[in-house]
Order: structure tokens, then C-alpha cells, then sequence
């Protein structure tokens, strides 16, 4: 069994696999490196069987999403660590082996995630993952380096290694134990807010996540689905809500969803006024689909017993309105949000 596994997730991504795959290559320090192709119709498969032999594919027969594909190919590959990497990065000389060092320091990490530098501005973060995730308890993600559109220079003030609440699906190195026994990525939610889902998941059964500051990468960000798009619209306030439902603890799942559904509704609202229909017809399908998975968000809540004695308010849940610190208190960096406890 490998040690480390780097599997790269891919639809329609022949421009990056073309551009990126040779500094993975380069620096994967020894490591096998793997496609999983969700059965992309541009001509990444034979780019790779011609142009990358070194690298090993695993092709599926449809496209399952980022939630379904890994799912799916992480059942195909024998390794103690995956190393999930969007088709979209730069990997650095020297990136992986902080990572493995620090998950094989503690065992009760479940994932940890490297520094995520902007590709076409990196002395910048990068908007998905920055210096770790986090969440508020109303299950808004922002992160460290990166709150809504404010994304800050790195100026080494977060190079301090420590658990976060949620490690970026970008970059982020997963013991395969947990995620196979967390059955992986929930498929129904096709993409966005699947590894946030998962590392909850983690952490309510036991486990931590981590940012690691001695590792670096450069991602491009929105390589699959543009920033305002109605289907990214709905993605992520359908799954949103369902994360929500599943993971909260019993006292506050269904307040919780009230102010969310609420504030839904006034975001919609904003939508209309600045033109955007899609987006605001997106929410309301995103809501009714919500509706529709109840019965089986119920069972599957249910079914995860070995989560409950965790289901807690874990103290990387920020315990204020993100929305309210950003846009009325004018709290537009990590920092201002500790200031502030």
C-alpha cells in the first residue's frame, strides 16, 4: 500500500491537467499520482494516455460530481493518506511532506489542508480555503484570509499551524481510514459544501481537521463553475441547508434552519433588486429540493450513531452572524472577528 495517493478529480479539464499536471508530477516527491475522470467528453483521457503515461487513470462511467466522483474512485485506490487535488493547482517544490508530517504527528487528524495562494495574484489568498475553513453557527463558510469578497495579502499572518473547522477541497490530505468509515463525501450533493459536510462529520465522530502554513499552493479557482452561477446558486444553498440538518446537534437543528431559511429569503430578495432572477429562482429550487430530501436526511441523521456523542457545538464555529460582522460591524478580516470575542 502507498503512503500517499495524489488523486486529481477531472471533467473536461484538458487546459489544466495540460498545465498543471507536470508540477505535480515534478514534486509529488515520489508519490503515484492518479486521475479519476468523470467521463469528460473533451480529449482529457487521451491526453493523458499519450501525453502523461506516468499517470494512473481511473475512469467512471458518468459524471458523479466532485462529491460522487471521489467518492467513487477513492473505492479503486489502496493508500494510508489520498491527497485530493483539484485539476486546478500548482504545487510548489517541497508541499507534500508537511502535510504528511503533520497528520502522522497526531492521530486524531482526519484531514489538513496546505496554504492556498491566488494563481493569477499570489501574494494573495485564494477565495476556497485560504488559511483554513471555518463556519458560524448559522453554517455561513468564510476562512482565515478570507471573508465574502475581502480576501487579504499574505503578509505571514497566519503561518501558525492549528485546527481549523473545515480543510479545502482544492488541497486537502485525507487519512483514507476515516474516509472510508465516514462512507466519504455525501454524492447527493454532487458539489460545493462536500468537504465542509465531511469534515464535520469528522469532527463530530472524534476527529480534527488542520491548516498547515509550511506548505503552499497556487489554485486558479472557479475552473468547473464560474463565481455567479444559478446552478453554483443552488448547490450551495440546497446543501447548505441539508449540512445543516445533519450535523447540528438535536437543541438547535431547527432554529438553526428557521433564521437560515429566513435570511435566504432576504438574499433572494437582494438578488431580485440587483437583476439577478436565475440566482433568486435558483434559492427557491435550492429550498424546495431541500423539502424533498427531508425524509432521507432524516434517516441518514438517524444512521449515524457513532457521530451523536460529538454532535456538539465545536469551538471552530464561530458563534456570531458572519453576515452581520462583515456587512454592519465592517469586520472584514479573521482578525477583526477575534478582536471581537
Amino acid at each position: 500500500m502507498d503512503q500517499v495517493a495524489i488523486v486529481i478529480l477531472n471533467y473536461n479539464g484538458k487546459a489544466y491537467l495540460e498545465r498543471f499536471l507536470p508540477s505535480v508530477l515534478a514534486h509529488s516527491e515520489g508519490c503515484p499520482v492518479y486521475v479519476a475522470d468523470n467521463a469528460s467528453t473533451d480529449d482529457s483521457v487521451r491526453l493523458l494516455q499519450e501525453d502523461f503515461p506516468a499517470v494512473r487513470l481511473v475512469p467512471l462511467p458518468l459524471n458523479f460530481g466532485y462529491a460522487g466522483g471521489y467518492t467513487a474512485a477513492l473505492k479503486q485506490i489502496q493508500a494510508r493518506y489520498f491527497l485530493l487535488l483539484n485539476s486546478d493547482v500548482e504545487v510548489s517544490p517541497g508541499w507534500l511532506s508537511p502535510l504528511v508530517k503533520l497528520a502522522e504527528s497526531n492521530p486524531q487528524i482526519a484531514a489538513c489542508q496546505p496554504k492556498i495562494r491566488s494563481y493569477k495574484d499570489p501574494h494573495l489568498f485564494e477565495y476556497a480555503g485560504a488559511a483554513g475553513g471555518y463556519i458560524d453557527y448559522l453554517g455561513y463558510p468564510f476562512c482565515r484570509g478570507r471573508l465574502f469578497d475581502t480576501v487579504e495579502e499574505d503578509q505571514q499572518q497566519y503561518d501558525d499551524a492549528r485546527e481549523i473547522f473545515w480543510a479545502t477541497g482544492a488541497c486537502m490530505l485525507v487519512r483514507a481510514e476515516v474516509f472510508h468509515q465516514l462512507d466519504g463525501f455525501d454524492p447527493r450533493f454532487f458539489a460545493h459544501m462536500e468537504e465542509i459536510d465531511w469534515c464535520w462529520r469528522a469532527k463530530n465522530a472524534g476527529h480534527q481537521i488542520w491548516y498547515c502554513p509550511d506548505s503552499t499552493v497556487f489554485h486558479v479557482g472557479g475552473g468547473t463553475l464560474p463565481k455567479s452561477n444559478a446552478r453554483k446558486t443552488f448547490l450551495n444553498y440546497r446543501n447548505s441547508l441539508a449540512m445543516l440538518y445533519k450535523n447540528l446537534p438535536t437543541g438547535h437543528v431547527f432554529l438553526t434552519i428557521f433564521i437560515r431559511l429566513v435570511l435566504d429569503g432576504v438574499a433572494g430578495c437582494q438578488l431580485v433588486m440587483k437583476g439577478k432572477w436565475r440566482d433568486t429562482a435558483a434559492i427557491i429550487r435550492a429550498h424546495f429540493a431541500f423539502y424533498g430530501w427531508l425524509p432521507f436526511l432524516r434517516r441518514q441523521r438517524r444512521s449515524l450513531t457513532d457521530l451523536r456523542k460529538n454532535r456538539v457545538v465545536h469551538k471552530q464555529i464561530y458563534p456570531h452572524s458572519i453576515v452581520l460582522q462583515y456587512f454592519l460591524k465592517g469586520r472584514k478580516t479573521f482578525r477583526d472577528l477575534q478582536n471581537d470575542k
